[in-house]
């Protein structure tokens, strides 16, 4: 069950303040409200892996996904970020919706292993990773490893649908239990000056990832 309904999921979701200004060079778009309160509403109600647990939100940016799954319940979130500007950026929008349960942490996703030793406090795991299109091929997948890395339970992932043979690939090569649990329309809007139209629709797939030993 969720604790609030998803139309005001997705209400409240509205309210929180894009890049101010997003950098491509780490392919900054925010997650948007509709695909970001489907998303997180599914992962508690089919699998109740946000109420009441600690949640990791990787490549957090201004804190979309983070703030959807403290408002699902979640007893504390910690997103993490490399941008200070987006950092900023996220802990303005925490703070206009005063939660108190949720923390930004400035560092490279990719470092986070060797920053982090020992056990991971963290139950779930959330990410919608750079698609790897801007001279960083393979980003994508270097996250979702990381978040594998440092779950205790479940991982959730977004990725494009075109990468879903390769998802599933990687999965099998880790020796982890994947499943598509959606297929959503990504409507990127024209952010840079190199954007010809005022938006694209990309299909994006979202993904539960958990370690067969924890199965």
């Amino acid at each position: 069950m969720a604790c609030i309904k998803l139309k005001h999921l997705e209400e409240y979701l509205q309210t929180v303040d894009d890049f101010k200004e997003p950098k491509v060079r780490l392919e900054q778009y925010q997650t948007p409200p509709h695909i970001a309160s489907q998303a997180l509403y599914a992962i508690q109600t089919q699998y109740g892996d946000l109420e009441n647990r600690m949640v990791l939100d990787l490549g957090c940016g201004p804190g979309m996904l983070s703030i959807g799954a403290a408002l699902l319940g979640a007893d504390y979130v910690l997103g993490v970020e490399i941008d200070p500007d987006a950092a900023d950026e996220f802990r303005n929008n925490c703070d206009e919706m005063e939660l108190n349960n949720i923390d930004c942490f400035q560092a490279d996703v990719i470092n986070l292993p060797a920053l982090w030793p020992g056990k991971s406090p963290f139950d779930t795991v959330l990410l919608n990773p750079p698609f790897g299109t801007k001279k960083n091929s393979g980003i994508d997948v270097a996250f979702l490893k990381v978040a594998l890395t440092l779950a205790r339970g479940a991982v959730y992932s977004l990725h494009k649908s075109a990468t879903r043979e390769h998802i599933k690939k990687k999965a099998q090569e880790w020796n982890v239990r994947a499943s598509q649990i959606a297929q959503l329309r990504y409507n990127l809007p024209q952010t840079y000056k190199f954007h010809r139209r005022p938006s694209v629709d990309v299909a994006v797939d979202l993904w539960r990832f958990e370690s067969k030993a924890r199965c």
